[in-house]
């Protein structure tokens, strides 16, 4: 049977979730924070296939509640940011049932479109890895969900990273131009946090005012301004204090091509490796957009693709 999320079933849909999903495991610690602790969490939302006593499979179905910015819970959209089914029991409509199950909760809360899995901020991986889970893939697209875009994600290697030599002129050069690159400091929080929001994502701006919030050390915020208005800005260990995890990173869209964003991701490369960091990676760019290409640069190499799929609702 098909039943809703009920406290005691932690242990069972971690022990699943590992299972059926041993290249993409999760801690009870990482499912709590994730998952049950999540503003936008509903429990009727997180579906499970129980029997004997027993859970077989899982979805978990996400609505907003709470804003990422201002009033806007994105009343049309929904997200499926996980589901698997016990290996024993593929094949044999169970998945089908719990997508069933899962379209009934969207409908009744008027939502039109449902995504996988591009939910902020709590997803567990962009989308669907076709190469890992070819069989989950066709699975989606058998339920009627249609690829939107596919981000990569990527891993740069820092035993052996310096600072090129061309980075560090063009830095001189910069500055000589009125540019300033330091630590973020408290007198420049509050433009970073706008900057982010207004111009890029306002998932950046929350992990940044979380992650200065959790502790987060200042010194692994890095900011490019002048004449004091912040127009870069990058970090690393922002999302769940993981140290090697780079991002957010951003520069002015009107700054974009004078090595600014060249300048600030060497120099947070070259930060995290002097403290000790052995490699640096991140989960969603566009392989083919100017950052991705700034990536490729700095020796970033891809590490694994993601299909973000969409529903629409009938």
């Amino acid at each position: 049977m098909i039943r809703h999320y009920r406290s005691g079933d932690e242990d069972g849909i971690v022990s699943l979730w590992n299972l059926a999903c041993p290249e993409d495991p999760v801690s009870m610690d990482l499912f709590a924070r994730r998952v049950l602790v999540d503003p936008n969490f509903d429990a009727e939302g997180l579906l499970i296939y129980e029997e004997s006593g027993n859970i077989l499979g899982f979805t978990l179905c996400i609505l907003r509640k709470l804003p990422l910015s201002g009033l806007d819970i994105e009343p049309e959209n929904g997200w499926i940011t996980a589901f698997f089914v016990h290996p024993d029991h593929q094949r044999n409509k169970m998945g089908t049932q719990l997508f069933a199950a899962a379209e009934h909760f969207f409908k009744k809360r008027d939502r039109k479109f449902v995504l996988f899995a591009s939910y902020a901020p709590n997803y567990f991986v962009p989308g669907i890895d076709t190469q890992r889970y070819p069989a989950a893939h066709a699975f989606l697209e058998k339920q009627g969900y249609k690829l939107l875009y596919s981000p990569a994600a990527m891993d740069r290697n820092l035993v052996n990273y310096r600072i090129p030599d061309d980075v560090l002129k063009l830095e001189e050069v910069r500055r000589q131009e009125g540019y300033v690159f330091e630590y973020l400091t408290p007198k420049y929080m509050t433009q970073v946090v706008e900057f982010n929001d207004s111009k890029f994502n306002p998932d950046w701006a929350r992990a940044v005012r979380e992650a200065v919030a959790q502790g987060v050390p200042w010194n692994r915020m890095f900011v490019a301004h002048k004449d004091e208005k912040v127009v870069g800005f990058c970090m690393y260990g922002a999302y769940d204090g993981v140290g090697e995890r780079f991002g957010p990173f951003g520069v002015d869209e009107e700054l974009r091509g004078t090595g600014l964003g060249k300048i600030l991701l060497y120099k947070c490369l070259y930060d995290m490796k002097a403290k000790g960091l052995h490699n640096a990676w991140f989960l969603w760019t566009g392989e083919k957009s100017p950052a991705g290409y700034l990536y490729y640069r700095a020796g970033f190499a891809v590490s694994r693709h993601f299909d973000v799929m969409r529903k629409e609702l009938k």
